[in-house]
This record gives structure tokens, C-alpha cells and sequence, in this order.
């Protein structure tokens, strides 16, 4: 274990620099909490950083390796999530079939989340499968240009209950399913996102279609303990997952066909509802074999309300400010102590259209501290910054794109840990 760590003006930060120091740090971060987490929240300030990812990475194999956790969940699609998690865990496909078709657009080309990957099937090869570390994506199957189709939910709940019960008890034929659903186009077109006449969230096909996800998602229940003797309770738990993205993304379809001012917010909010209900099934799966780590960006992970100004590019909607409660919030809500959240801070990745903090911002303030990874207290950082009278600049070289979303000094209280990464990582050249 390594020393007490350093103190700068009041605030303690363990140094981690290396696997090591990082692992230290976790360890302390943890003892430190008043309850053993069942989901601990990692947060990034931005995608695509390959620093916060590889940090990620690090984490946790420390927290599996000599803290017990036994899975990991990502922000990405929890449905193709389920092609990684068989990889992972039976070997199923190929690396790079797993890497193209397992992860949300924009995740699959980062180079440490295959390395996730590949240390995960690794650690998994020779283990029995109670022991094995298990993947799951908990976000729900929508992107920036709008949500999928029901098909994909729908139908693969409906094959687990045509396959495993009788026909009477199944409420709807396929045929219903596949005549109510019509052309995937009609739901994915990418226009719908800012014209809400082009949805079918609202139609009669769209209303039935929520009664026939209800009717299923029913019978998947009450015919629960025939399912689970029949084939297993991870295979009830996959059913259940099919069946709360069909539900969800119904929902979702309803609201983007909503012509009031409150659309947006609407859709922001269902969508963490959506992550929130994932994640706390994760956790009633897993929490008998061991915690998650969970990683996402701050904003869906954090205890307080989570704010967005739009930007440009989004039409009329454009400089329009929305606020909802992300899925940390909601679960923390529910778990109280059995989520913990750490959020994390960036200072400086050019590559990224992100200068040099000034320093009288918190990442300025966080880059006087020596080194380039820190784990912070915040509680001991929020006393440190209100004793000296300092209340930082909100920081505003962000990014042009809004990849960036600086931390909020006033949601110290809010986290239990905070990681903070002085300089980003362009890479290897392409």
C-alpha cells in the first residue's frame, strides 16, 4: 500500500502515474466510501479520449484482479452488447467481428476498447464459468440521429417465448409482430430527429405495437419460473433485457413524434430512464457474484442534474438549454450507498481542439498539482477551494464541437472520487 498521499494547499491527490499508484489510489477511494458499491460510476468529461479510456482499462483490471468486481458496463448499445459479452465470456465470433458489430457507432474504432476486449477473453479463457468476468452495454439502441426500430427487441422476445412455451400461452403470433412493425425505415429515418411529422411513434401501428411489448413483456413474467427451469436465469434476464428495450424504444418512438417545446428534454430524459433500468439490472444480477464498474460520460453518470446547451447545428433548437436527471442520478437515487460515482476532468488534449485550462478554472487549478493522473477527494478539494475564498471560472475553451463538458465545481459534493488527467493522448500516428 502506498504512502499517505501528498498534500497541496489542503487537498490530498494520490499521485498515479503508474498501474501501481492507480491501484492504490482505487483501493483507498473505495475504503473511504461508507458502503461497498454495487455500481461504481467512472465518468469521462468527453468521447473518444484514448487517456480516460486506457485509465479506464487500468482501473479495471485493478478492481477485478484485487477488489472482486466481475463485470464492466459500458455506455454502448445493450443489445449488440451481448456480442461482446459472448466473446468475452465463450470465445463466440472473432475479435474483429465482435469490435464491428458489439459496440454503438464511435466506439468500436477506439483501440483501448478492444484491448478491453481482448484482456477480458484472456482473463476468461482457462476460468470456470462462475467465475468468469462478464461485459454488458447499458445503454439504450439510440444514437445522436435517432433510436432503432422495435424489430430487433421485439422479435428476439418473442422467438425466447414461442421457442420455450406453448402457443396459447404467447400472446402474439410473429406474424402481428412483423405487420406492425412494417419497414425498419419508417422508424430510423434520421430526419425525424428534428421533424417530428416524419415519426410513427404515434400511430395507430405504434399503439398497438406498446400493447403487444406490454401483453409479452407480461408473460415473460408471470411464466418466469418455467422460463428460468427451462433454460436459465441468464437466459430470463437476456429475455428481460429484449423486452425493456422493446418497451423503451416504443416509449422513445411516442415522444419523438411529440410537437411541444418539452420534445427534447423528453427524449434526454427517457433515454437515461432507459440507461437507469439497465444498469439496475446489472446490478440485481450481479451483485451476488460481484460489483461493476460502469463507464459512461459524466453527465449520465452524475448525482446532479444534468445540463445541456445546444449547440450549433440543431436548427431551431439551437442555444436552447435542456435539463433532465441522468441515469446516475436516478440510480442513486433508488441504490443510495450501493452506487458510488467518480467523475473525471481533463486539462489538455490538443488533438482534441482543447487548449490549456486557465488557471483560474478547477482543471487549471487541478494542473498545478505535479504529475499527470491524479485521484482526488472532493470533499477535501471543495473545504481546500472554500477556505481559500476560491470559486473557480467556469471553463470555456471548450472543444468546437462540445466534446468536452468541463466539471461543474459545484457538483464536488455530488462524487466520491475524482480522477483528473493533465494531458490527453493524440495516439499513435495514423
Amino acid at each position: 500500500m502506498a504512502a499517505d498521499p501528498p498534500i497541496r494547499d489542503g487537498v490530498w491527490a494520490f499521485p498515479a502515474e503508474s498501474d501501481a499508484d492507480l491501484g492504490s489510489a482505487i483501493t483507498r477511494l473505495l475504503r473511504s466510501l461508507p458502503a461497498r458499491p454495487r455500481l461504481l460510476g467512472l465518468g469521462e468529461p468527453m468521447h473518444g479520449e484514448e487517456a480516460l479510456t486506457r485509465l479506464r482499462n487500468e482501473v479495471f483490471r485493478h478492481l477485478v484482479e484485487h477488489e472482486g468486481y466481475r463485470s464492466i458496463a459500458l455506455e454502448s448499445d445493450c443489445l449488440s452488447g451481448l456480442i461482446v459479452d459472448a466473446y468475452v465470456t465463450e470465445g463466440t465470433g472473432t475479435l474483429d467481428d465482435v469490435m464491428a458489430r458489439g459496440f454503438s457507432p464511435g466506439f468500436a474504432g477506439s483501440a483501448e476498447n478492444r484491448e478491453l476486449v481482448r484482456w477480458m477473453r484472456e482473463y476468461n479463457r482457462d476460468r470456470p464459468v462462475p467465475d468468469r468476468i462478464r461485459f454488458f452495454g447499458f445503454d439504450a439502441p439510440i444514437e445522436m440521429t435517432g433510436p432503432d426500430g422495435p424489430r430487433r427487441a421485439l422479435v428476439a422476445l418473442h422467438d425466447h417465448l414461442s421457442t420455450w412455451l406453448d402457443a396459447d400461452l404467447v400472446p402474439h403470433t410473429m406474424d402481428v409482430v412483423e405487420n406492425l412493425i412494417g419497414s425498419d425505415d419508417r422508424w430510423t429515418d434520421p430526419a425525424i430527429l428534428t421533424d417530428p411529422s416524419r415519426s410513427v411513434g404515434l400511430s395507430a401501428d405504434a399503439g398497438a405495437l406498446r400493447l403487444v411489448a406490454d401483453d409479452l413483456l407480461a408473460s415473460l413474467t408471470a411464466q418466469s419460473p418455467r422460463l428460468i427451469h427451462a433454460t436459465s436465469h441468464d437466459d430470463w434476464w437476456r429475455a428481460c433485457l429484449y423486452g425493456r428495450s422493446a418497451a423503451g424504444l416504443l416509449r422513445y418512438h411516442a415522444a419523438m413524434a411529440d410537437t411541444s417545446e418539452t420534445r427534447m428534454v423528453r427524449l434526454m430524459g427517457l433515454r437515461d430512464a432507459m440507461m437507469a433500468d439497465n444498469l439496475r439490472a446489472v446490478a440485481e444480477q450481479r451483485s451476488r457474484i460481484g460489483p461493476t464498474l460502469v463507464h459512461a460520460h459524466n453527465r449520465h453518470l452524475q448525482r446532479d442534474e444534468s445540463v445541456w446547451r445546444l449547440p450549433p447545428g440543431w436548427g431551431p433548437l439551437e442555444g436552447r438549454t435542456l435539463r433532465w436527471w441522468s441515469a446516475g442520478a436516478i440510480v442513486s437515487a433508488r441504490l443510495g450507498d450501493a452506487y458510488a460515482f467518480v467523475a473525471s476532468a481533463l486539462g489538455t488534449a490538443p488533438h482534441q481542439g482543447l487548449g490549456a485550462p486557465r488557471p483560474d478554472t478547477l482543471e487549471g487549478i487541478l494542473s498545478a498539482l505535479p504529475g499527470n493522473r491524479h485521484v482526488i477527494d472532493p470533499a477535501g478539494l471543495a473545504a481546500a477551494l472554500g477556505a481559500a475564498g476560491t470559486r473557480p471560472a467556469p471553463r470555456t475553451d471548450t472543444s468546437a464541437d462540445h466534446g468536452y463538458f468541463p466539471l461543474d465545481p459545484g457538483h464536488l459534493d455530488g462524487t466520491d472520487g475524482l480522477v483528473f488527467v493533465d494531458h490527453g493522448d493524440p495516439g499513435p500516428a495514423a
